[in-house]
């Protein structure tokens, strides 16, 4: 059966922990705090998915204005199915939803770094971080 691309479906809570649990990105992510997972997934407003049948085996998940910057938080694949363009091709279907002139942007996960700049994605060093219980000075 071949691996099925949707921009249609709603994730559910559930569908979300579970393949980012499948994936080296779970360890990184907060699975057992399903608030946090929730809003993710509520507040994500466009989700690209890969299924093989009813298993979910990818997911691309991001922030967008639609015109000017999208923001990848997750381009998650099942570490069963990596390595058959799965992660491309969500990123195909990811741009697919916004418009021609936006630009995708993600942060790459330790394990991925090498990975982005191999399929088109120029480095940018230009990233900062505030993260949770950090003040600004």
């Amino acid at each position: 059966m071949p691996i099925v691309f949707r921009t249609d479906v709603r994730l559910t809570v559930d569908q979300f922990i579970d393949i980012l649990s499948r994936t080296s990105l779970g360890p990184r992510r907060p699975l057992d705090d399903r608030d946090c997972m929730q809003a993710m997934v509520e507040h994500a407003n466009l989700i690209a998915t890969a299924w093989d049948g009813e298993l979910i085996v990818g997911v691309a998940r991001g922030v967008t204005d639609f015109a000017y910057a999208c923001y990848l938080s997750e381009l998650a694949v099942d570490e069963q199915y990596q390595r058959q363009g799965i992660g491309k091709e969500l990123i195909r279907h990811a741009r697919s939803l916004v418009g021609p002139r936006c630009r995708l942007r993600l942060l790459a996960a330790p394990d991925a770094a090498g990975y982005y700049g191999h399929i088109g994605f120029a480095h940018s060093p230009r990233c900062w971080e505030l993260t949770p219980g950090q003040e600004l000075t």
